[in-house]
């Protein structure tokens, strides 16, 4: 049996629509049928050969969905056939039919959003545990660049609902009304020359306590600069396409920490920690206390344009491949 899946044939190569053939199932993995898939910045990196995860050509890309189990293996016992689902994978999510071992698996109310629970895994599954990790705690100020974007919004959405006061940072008047909708208490231009002095006004002088940084770049130079002596940086990612190198001397003097963090790894380093923070974030969204927003649907064909929408940054919060009619 076959099923329609878009294929990355070769690095850096347009992506083709294929049939692709059903793999067995282990014992531990679940089928789904997928209703609409991720995108994700990390996705363009796969494509050319320059994510950290690397895939061997012909692969089917995309690291998250949502959809209905349609079969199990014999070990698996937290979800069942006809259960609507959300999941993480390693590439494979943008097909017709997607397997995930259980662990990757959460089962949804049946009257969940599936489009949101599409771009629902990656954005606040890294944010939620990215911030516990780095003890984020009630009154403390966490300064967010890169406010507006996939996990920029869920950072800004999360560390508020924690306690904290979210100073949020993005490139645009629209952008930051929304991150200021989702639970920001001020909105800063990222464009503007005077930002950490900003920051440093709205701290009263001392700097925020945690940055979290997904763009790299200025962005990083920025937090580095204004964050308080004895705080904490969260570095999640390059949007930007600038990897920083850090000035010891300035960690130093500062005793500043900077944390690195990359979801996909807590698979090996800690997989029940990051079962429990995604079921944790699921259900705060199901209590109405998380709202996931999508600002781009498009077809699954059109996953050329959606990224383009992600390395432009046009696009806020996220953007997600429609598969299922």
């Amino acid at each position: 049996m076959t099923f329609k899946a878009l294929v990355c044939p070769a690095l850096g190569q347009d992506l083709q629509i294929q049939d692709i053939p059903r793999q067995d199932l282990t014992t531990h993995q679940v089928r789904i049928r997928v209703s609409a898939a991720g995108i994700n910045f990390a996705d363009s990196l796969l494509l050319t050969g320059a994510y950290q995860e690397k895939l061997t050509p012909p692969f089917v890309p995309g690291f998250e969905l949502a959809g209905e189990v349609i079969e199990i293996g014999k070990d698996v016992v937290t979800c069942k056939p006809g259960d609507k689902v959300l999941a993480a994978v390693i590439g494979g999510a943008w097909g017709q039919e997607a397997v995930a071992h259980w662990r990757d698996v959460h089962v949804l109310p049946d009257a969940a959003d599936m489009t949101q629970a599409a771009g629902f895994p990656i954005a606040y599954g890294t944010s939620h545990l990215a911030l516990i990790k780095a003890g984020l705690t009630a009154g403390e100020t966490l300064v967010v660049h890169g406010a507006s974007g996939g996990v920029g919004l869920t950072a800004v959405e999360i560390g508020a609902g924690l306690g904290a006061r979210v100073i949020a940072c993005a490139s645009s008047d629209d952008k930051l009304k929304i991150a200021i909708e989702h639970g920001a208490a001020i909105g800063l231009d990222s464009r503007s020359d005077d930002l950490r002095e900003r920051i440093k006004e709205l701290t009263g002088g001392k700097g925020a306590d945690l940055a979290y940084d997904p763009v790299g770049g200025p962005a990083f130079d920025c937090a580095l600069r204004s964050t308080r002596p004895g705080g904490r940086i969260l570095v999640i990612g390059f949007a930007s396409g600038t990897v920083p190198q850090i000035p010891a001397n300035i960690l130093l003097v500062k005793n500043i920490s900077v944390l690195g963090f990359s979801w996909n790894a807590y698979r090996t380093i800690d997989p029940d920690a990051m079962r429990r923070s995604l079921a944790d974030c699921i259900d705060l969204w199901t209590q109405g206390r998380l709202h996931p927003h999508v600002s781009n649907i498009l077809p699954l064909e059109q996953a050329d344009q959606a990224l383009g929408l992600l390395k432009n940054r046009t696009a806020t919060g996220k953007v997600i491949l429609q598969v299922a009619e």
